[in-house]
């Protein structure tokens, strides 16, 4: 195919994406190598919104299980979300690609606060808009974040970036025989337990008939493949 298959897209990244294999924080390389494949799908016409994760700096879950209160836990990793938006907004802009950032906990300093009207206008103008601070709420994981907003701005697909190129029957770096699946149903996911999203997530696709896409991003260009409709990764719907 010569033309994106997708008009307007979420791409959810994990904290850890960014961290490289420095094992934690941020490894600028990556950001900026993530930063130009986005440039390259915007080139396309492609409005892209971004859901970014925390795991690189700190987990709210692993943290309530070792005595943190949960709630508080989790307002934590919504402050780390923000710190990788804007770092990879520093990477984009650095790119000549217009970004925003919105965050679902008010910081005027830092970003704008999201505002579903606000964000489909960026989007329209051209601009990369990157979500942080999860829903704004404990308990929930930015694998729902990103379903939600996919469903609020009518996104047309929710691309999740991971380590490894699909979803396997078993971990494939446990398992020699786990088995990748080319695509599955929502309800074979919630019901296998396969871990693609979480369950809430799933669930909120599969009522708004969202596809989500698990690709590998770790091998540069696969994210123009998916938007350009090659069949990589494995495809839920």
């Amino acid at each position: 195919m010569t033309k994106p298959i997708f008009k307007r897209v979420v791409l959810k990244l994990s904290g850890e994406a960014l961290q490289g294999r420095l094992g934690y924080g941020i490894d600028y390389d990556v950001v900026a190598s993530i930063a130009g494949q986005i440039k390259e799908i915007r080139a396309l016409g492609v409005e892209i919104a971004i859901v970014i994760g925390g795991g690189n700096i700190f987990r709210g879950a692993v943290a309530a299980k070792r005595g943190i209160d949960r709630a508080s836990a989790d307002y934590m990793g919504m402050l780390a979300t923000v710190i990788n938006g804007v770092a990879l907004q520093d990477a984009l802009e650095k790119k000549g690609v217009f970004t925003r950032v919105q965050t679902a906990i008010e910081m005027e300093k830092l970003a704008e606060p999201y505002i579903r009207r606000r964000a489909i206008r960026h989007l329209e103008k051209g601009r990369v808009v990157i979500f942080v601070g999860g829903t704004g709420n404990p308990y929930f994981t930015t694998d729902t974040t990103a379903a939600l907003r996919a469903v609020e701005i009518g996104a047309e697909v929710i691309m999740k970036a991971t380590k490894v190129d699909g979803v396997y029957s078993a971990d494939p770096a446990k398992n020699k025989k786990a088995r990748k699946f080319a695509s599955l149903r929502y309800i074979d996911v919630l019901n296998k337990g396969l871990k693609v999203m979480d369950a809430t997530a799933v669930s909120l696709c599969m009522d708004n008939k969202l596809p989500i896409i698990v690709f590998n991003l770790l091998k540069a260009g696969n994210i123009k493949k998916v938007i350009m409709g090659q069949k990589i990764g494995t495809v839920v719907n």
